[in-house]
């Protein structure tokens, strides 16, 4: 198997978290990391060269593909610096800050002949891959809602998160895998609204929840939430994980939490509506609300999927040497970015934005 020499600049969380994976997946080789805060650097593991300047890395003959984990506003020009000095590029997302730049650096990648993907590893997270199972199978019959969320008790940033300058906030930090695991759920259905309210509700610069409404023209309205600070006692029983859920003509399905739980959910037979006849229930005169007799909800497992993290860079590997294509494709990170941008319109105009029509 080829080996392919990768160094990483930026030794931050995600920086380690590279590290770590990729010394003990077969086919990679960390030649060497850079960071511009040299105590980043101190606990780099023994036989991974220590650059003192990002010129170093692209310098180094050894290094085919650089792997750009530095802050958000960073990654542009990175990006471009990369290209230049013609080394293969892998970049955290969000890629870029807006379309823009994205246009910026995908005219520079193409001059320079390299290529470029994004790490977008959250396509493998399980919960996502068992949901995305149950619509392409057409288990739910013609899906109608659909709601990605996830919610935090903590409220707070750290470090260069907290700073809008940096490319802080939680729209660019999970807001951009929530988003795109929606997307690629659903890639050939056109978005035809956007309605979003973006809020930083204990945080000073960045925003730390949204809800975003997406309109899709397949008939799916999806919602995605997220809140770093939506509070309940259910603390200890997954509420504040993950969690999915998809209503169809022909059931609904959940999965929740990190390690995911979830089922199929149907009725046993649906009721006949009767025009002037009422049904007394617990619940007062009512057929959609009152309690559900017993065996009337009935329920079945949903697909076992098994999926890791280390797929994206399994799957890297195989396209690298030529044995398929790259799981992320800039045009679909340059639509989430777009999607990004009508977010924000909508959030500061209280205004449903019109999109992809």
């Amino acid at each position: 198997m080829k080996e392919i020499g990768i160094a990483i600049i930026g030794h931050g969380f995600m920086g380690h978290e590279h590290e770590a994976m990729l010394t003990r997946l077969e086919g990679y080789r960390v030649v060497g990391i850079s960071d511009r805060d040299p105590e980043q650097l101190a606990d780099v593991k023994e036989g991974i060269k220590r650059y003192s300047a990002n010129e170093e890395l692209f310098a180094d003959p050894e290094v085919e593909v650089v792997l750009i984990a530095a802050n958000n506003n960073q990654h542009h020009d990175l990006v471009i610096q990369a290209a230049q000095a013609g080394k293969d590029i892998i970049c955290e997302k969000p890629v870029a800050m807006n379309t823009k730049e994205l246009e910026e650096m995908e005219q520079v990648v193409k001059e320079c002949g390299v290529k470029f993907t994004v790490h977008h590893q959250r396509r493998y997270d399980q919960d996502f891959r068992i949901i995305k199972e149950v619509y392409d199978q057409g288990a739910l019959g013609e899906v109608y809602t659909l709601k990605n969320s996830l919610y935090g008790f903590n409220g707070n940033m750290h470090d260069w998160h907290v700073s809008i300058s940096e490319g802080g906030g939680m729209l660019y930090d999970w807001g951009v895998h929530l988003l795109d695991q929606v997307l690629w759920m659903m890639p050939g259905a056109k978005i035809k609204s956007v309605f979003a309210d973006v809020r930083n509700v204990i945080n000073f610069e960045v925003d730390d929840y949204f809800k975003i409404l997406l309109r899709f023209d397949n008939g799916v309205t999806a919602e995605v939430e997220l809140g770093t600070y939506f509070l309940t006692d259910k603390m200890q029983e997954k509420w504040f994980e993950r969690h999915w859920f998809i209503g169809g003509n022909k059931g609904s399905a959940y999965v929740d939490g990190f390690e995911p739980e979830g089922k199929i959910v149907r009725t046993s037979h649906l009721l006949t509506n009767v025009a002037g006849q009422r049904t007394m229930t617990a619940a007062g005169p009512t057929r959609s609300f009152g309690p559900p007799p017993e065996g009337r909800i009935v329920t079945e497992d949903v697909p076992g999927i098994d999926t890791c993290h280390e797929d994206y860079f399994r799957n890297y590997h195989q396209a690298y040497c030529g044995e398929g294509e790259f799981l992320v494709k800039i045009s679909e990170t340059r639509r989430v970015l777009a999607l990004m941008e009508a977010v924000r319109k909508s959030a500061k105009s209280e205004e449903s934005v019109r999109f992809e029509e």
